[in-house]
Formats: C-alpha cells, structure tokens, sequence
C-alpha cells in the first residue's frame, strides 16, 4: 500500500504519494510547473534543461529530479522564480537560431510552446545567429543543430531493438552538440525514426518524407494552454485615460507587410476605431512624411539597409511611445536567416552564381540612390529605444488593438492563449 506524506507548494498544504515526481504531483494539483526535458518513464530524470527549476526546500533546484517525501516545501510562482524561468527560455532562442515560422516543428514545439506558457514577448539577451552544421548524412534523418536544445532526451529515449543508442553527446562544454551514431539509425524501423522526431522538443530532429505541415488551428500547441489558469496581463502607463482622439504612425521596415495586413484583420472593429485614432505617416494613409507629433507609432520589420535606420529613427523623433510588432522587428525574424552568412556571399550567391535570362546580367548592383545593404538584420531595439512589443508571424489582430489600446489609455488587458502566437 502507498504512503502519502504532507507537503507544501507556494504556502498550500497537499497529500501526496511519497516517491512521486514533484512535477506530476504539483500538475495533479492544478500547478504548473514549465519543463523542457522533461518525461515521466525515463528514471532517473534528465534534469538537463533547468526550465522546472523552483526553491525547494530552501535551495534552487530542478524539480524534475525531486521526489516527494515528508515535510517537502516547495516554492513555483514567486517572481523571481518566473523571472529565471523565463530567462532560461529566452537564453534558448537566443541561443539558438528558432526562426519559428520556417520551421517544421511550428505549433508542435515544446520551445516555441514554453515561449506561449510564460508570456515571453521578446528575449532581453542578444540573438547570436550561429551558423551550425546541418547533419544530412543520416539515412533518414536530417540533424539540425542550430535548433538542438541539448535536452538529453533522443540520447537516452531513441535505442535499437538490441538497446544500442542511436544518439549521443559529442565534444564538450559550449562546444557539445548531439550526433548520429548512423549505422544504428540504419537499424531504426519507420515508427522508431518518427518517435524521435516527436519526442525532440523542437524542430532538431526531421524524419525525410515525414515532416508534414498541419493546419493551423489543429497543432498541438494553437488552442489551449496546460495552465488551469492562464493569463499574460500586461499593464500599461497612458498619458491620459480619457478616450480623445489619438493619433498613430506605421512603418514597414525589412518585413513582409503581414504585420499591417493583421492590423486590418479586426475588420469591422475598425470602424469603432475611426473614432478614437487617426493615423498620420503610414503606408495606411500614403503620408510620406510626419505632419503632426504621433501618440504612437508602430513598426513592422527589421533594419536591413540605412534606409530602414534613417526612418526607425525619424519614429523614434516623432513619436511619444513605439511599438515593435512582429518577429522581424522584434529579434529579425525571417530576413535574419542571412545573418549566419557574411554579407559578401549572400551578395554573390544572389547575384553572381545565380541564373539569369540576360547576357551580361550578373552582376551586383550598385548605384547610390539605392539604399545601403548592413552587415545583418537589426532588431529595432538594437537601432533605438523600443518601448513595447508585441510577438507574432504576423501578431494576432485582437493582440495587436489590445495592446494599442492599453498604450494609448491605460487599459489593461489580457492575452488569450491562442492569440499569443509567434507565427
């Protein structure tokens, strides 16, 4: 027969089987604990990710490791805890080069999912756009390691039928990555391959020929958060909360114009709108230059060329408040895929070893009313001060107003789960 022993999580008291593994025990009970790593038949817990760590017992620790015994206090949700969680996930994408929309694990991330469970809206730590090697060398799995997270679990999860492992930590230090023992892959059956494939937390692991795209709307993470009580609240200091008329200025920088398209996507609330908010410079209105001082001002896409920097710094001159919106902005988005590559190559690759219908045509265009490539895309923020944003591939409509709205008067709002969406 089981024992059950009393135990303390954030100042409440539950009984609880002794020897269960405090990340189950506290989700039974309605409190969420964020795991990457995580998963409840390999024993000993991996505890490689930290994203579970909690004060337990006094000391920081993972709580994926630690069993349930008598006396157990254990603290989640202080802010400092959720604080640290957050960095460490966003210490990941950083790190990392998890360009979401483009990638195959999109709505069925685990990273890409934790981002949605904690609210991060941007990472305060530089993205570091490392240009790792694609492993296509494997029979029938490709290895991408700018996406690898490190988490141990294809290492100790994926085996033969005679339990050989077919993955392994090569290397040491910052410079460990996982490898492919590729004659044991060769001995992986169909279910085997795709097992590993979805049991990666993110896009690292690709089966050939099984990777297929899934509607939005039916991915595993799009509608419902794991959190009984979910919420990203976002408070907002406003000049003033009476509803005048305020006035909003946008730009599309190195971006697709999707982000503008979704600001439209409210539709017939725009109408409610006309009232409250008029817009001055913007591809919305054709105004090509500042006519009045702006409430707001909104940006889409990043810096690619000094004309995208000569106009985000005109906003930043002539708006009281602006708002990065969308992924290119924020970090760089898809533009950003060059960055693993010297501005040189990317010019040559284009332009010199491509394919062209005229004799004579391959050359790299220069002229001086053409605007100057940058080395790399910039996130607004690296350019000038940002003071919001708002994530997304485009943002969701209703994020968007929302969080306009909260600026513009000081209303604070609420995120749904399924509008918290990096793509």
């Amino acid at each position: 027969m089981s024992k059950h022993v009393n135990i303390t999580i954030d100042g409440r008291s539950f009984l609880a089987e002794e020897g269960r593994n405090l990340v189950d025990v506290a989700s039974e009970n309605g409190i969420f604990i964020p795991s990457l790593c995580y998963f409840d038949h390999i024993d000993p817990p991996l505890g490689t990710c930290r994203t579970c760590t909690c004060k337990i017992n006094g000391k920081y620790a993972p709580a994926c490791t630690e069993k349930v015994k008598e006396g157990l206090t254990v603290e989640v949700n202080t802010e400092k805890l959720k604080d640290m969680r957050k960095a460490l996930v966003e210490m990941m994408f950083a790190e990392g080069n998890h360009i979401c929309p483009s990638c195959e694990k999109s709505g069925n991330c685990d990273l890409q999912h934790m981002g949605y469970e904690l609210g991060i809206s941007s990472s305060r730590f530089p993205h570091l756009f490392k240009d790792r090697i694609i492993d296509y060398d494997a029979r029938r799995m490709i290895m991408e390691h700018n996406r690898c997270i490190k988490c141990q679990r294809c290492v100790f999860e994926i085996l033969t039928d005679d339990d050989k492992r077919v993955f392994t930590y090569l290397n040491r230090g910052n410079e460990t990555y996982v490898g492919i023992d590729y004659e044991q892959e060769a001995k992986l059956t169909r279910e085997q391959a795709v097992n590993a494939m979805n049991i990666c937390p993110t896009g690292a692991i690709i089966v050939r020929g099984e990777s297929m795209a899934t509607p939005f709307g039916t991915r595993k993470f799009d509608a419902e958060s794991l959190r009984d009580d979910y919420k990203v609240s976002v408070k907002t200091p406003a000049k003033s909360k009476k509803k005048d008329k305020k006035i909003i200025a946008t730009a599309s920088l190195a971006g697709c114009f999707g982000c503008h398209m979704s600001v439209l996507d409210i539709d017939t609330d725009l109408l409610d709108m006309v009232e409250f908010v008029s817009f001055n410079k913007s591809p919305l209105t054709d105004f090509k230059e500042f006519t009045t001082r702006c409430d707001v001002g909104v940006i889409e896409g990043g810096c690619c060329n000094d004309e995208n920097v000569e106009t985000l710094r005109k906003f930043r001159e002539h708006c009281d408040i602006l708002v990065s919106i969308g992924e290119c902005a924020i970090w760089g988005g898809l533009p950003s895929m060059r960055n693993t590559i010297p501005l040189g190559e990317c010019l040559e690759e284009a332009y010199l070893n491509c394919e062209t219908n005229e004799g004579g045509a391959s050359t790299v265009p220069y002229h001086e009313d053409l605007p100057k490539l940058l080395d790399r895309v910039y996130a607004c923020s690296e350019i000038v001060k940002i003071d919001y944003n708002i994530p997304g591939c485009p943002p969701d409509a209703q994020h968007i107003w929302k969080a306009i709205k909260s600026i513009l008067w000081g209303e604070d709002y609420s995120v749904l789960y399924s509008e918290f969406k990096y793509d």
